[in-house]
């Protein structure tokens, strides 16, 4: 199939090399068969890939973002349907259930490019979900991590929870709280547990009503009837709020260890949990019925552990359209919108330091816009 998008012979990328983030010229590749072609039209940039930054992780991709909408431009012989349409927009699920070597910018390049080559077996599986309700392209940068949202409240769902308290003043936390009275049926009260000043600071600002906002302290008594916890934190932060939330006042307990984990995590307070595969348990929307493990703590209260890896792509289809009908509860979890130079600014000045001040306001969600390659594009550092 060709198109008009092959007089762009070069596009823009944001590369990680050496450390630093630089913004670079890549040929742009042809489709074979099998592969698609997209144009970034907005990419967010998420804590995993701030992880990646500052060398936590080892992903190899040169190219990150996972979080976006796209529009095809171009596909090889053999793609099908509405994927064959240029223009189509579209989001790309990050994570293969089945096929190790596809993780969108992780092990795969990923969106933070003007062009973006989706590998073969992605388009095979329908990885590429096309979007019949796209939110304005800035809110695109949510799509992903609220399809995330959505996979972790379907799971505690099932426990029926009347208080919700979620650990992580993040974007996925400042999510969670957002959407928990549209998606957990039945949830009375809403808390968020912040680790910092600064971050209570902005989320009394940004007040969410009926959300309870608290500073690093655990609530006190919940009532008799079933709590869930949301581990909605960074992976050095997930077991601290895991024992808090062992320690919470109420009735039956589930907890959703949403957050990532250092190697082999481990609970005094859960022994022999294998905690890691309680949180790969459950993958892009599989099994079904989903996987719980149901344990004790060391004294003897009984909890029930979930946790997930990837979305469904009815996960993204969800997220998609709530934040195309109530798009004024999420706008201003976008704090940052920017292009690729300033774009590259800012993921070096995270790479270096652990603060999450950008231009002199808290950065929740970065989102990257970008537009058509100039014809006189530079490279910068």
């Amino acid at each position: 199939m060709r198109t008009a998008d092959e007089t762009v012979p070069d596009h823009r990328a944001l590369v990680r090399e050496a450390g630093r983030v630089r913004l670079r010229l890549r040929p742009t590749p042809r489709p074979a068969p099998g592969e698609l072609l997209v144009a970034t039209q907005v990419a967010g940039l998420c804590g995993t890939d701030i992880q990646m930054l500052r060398g936590l992780r080892d992903d190899p991709a040169p190219v990150i973002g996972h979080e976006g909408i796209s529009r095809v431009v171009a596909a090889g012989p053999g793609v099908p349907g509405a994927l064959c349409r240029p223009g189509t927009p579209v989001v790309v699920n990050p994570t293969h259930r089945f096929d190790p070597s596809f993780l969108l910018g992780h092990n795969v390049d990923g969106l933070l490019q003007e062009r973006t080559l989706i590998p073969a077996t992605a388009v095979r599986d329908g990885l590429v979900v096309p979007l019949t309700q796209a939110p304005d392209p800035v809110l695109g940068t949510l799509i992903e991590p609220l399809a995330a949202v959505r996979y972790a409240l379907a799971l505690l769902a099932a426990a029926r929870p009347r208080t919700l308290v979620v650990y992580g003043d993040g974007t996925i936390g400042q999510l969670a709280v957002r959407a928990a009275r549209r998606w957990l049926d039945g949830v009375a009260r809403v808390l968020l547990v912040h680790h910092t000043r600064t971050g209570l600071a902005w989320s009394a600002r940004q007040a969410v009503p009926g959300v309870e906002l608290l500073l690093d302290r655990e609530p006190g008594p919940l009532g008799a009837e079933p709590v869930a916890a949301l581990l909605a934190t960074p992976r050095d932060a997930t077991l601290g709020a895991l024992e808090s939330a062992l320690r919470l006042n109420g009735g039956e307990l589930t907890v959703d260890v949403f957050g990532g984990l250092p190697p082999g995590a481990a609970s005094a307070s859960l022994p022999g949990v294998d905690l890691a595969a309680v949180r790969a348990a459950n993958c892009a929307g599989h099994p079904v019925p989903a996987a719980f493990a149901q344990t004790a703590t060391a004294r003897g209260r009984p909890v029930r552990l979930t946790g997930q890896r990837g979305v469904g792509n009815r996960h993204l289809v969800e997220a998609a359209a709530e934040l195309s009908r109530n798009p004024a509860a999420y706008r201003a979890l976008v704090t940052h919108v920017v292009g690729l130079p300033e774009a590259a600014r800012i993921m070096n000045d995270l790479t270096v330091s652990d603060r999450r001040t950008v231009a002199g306001s808290r950065l929740i969600k970065l989102a990257v816009r970008f537009a058509p390659v100039p014809p006189s594009a530079q490279e910068t550092q």
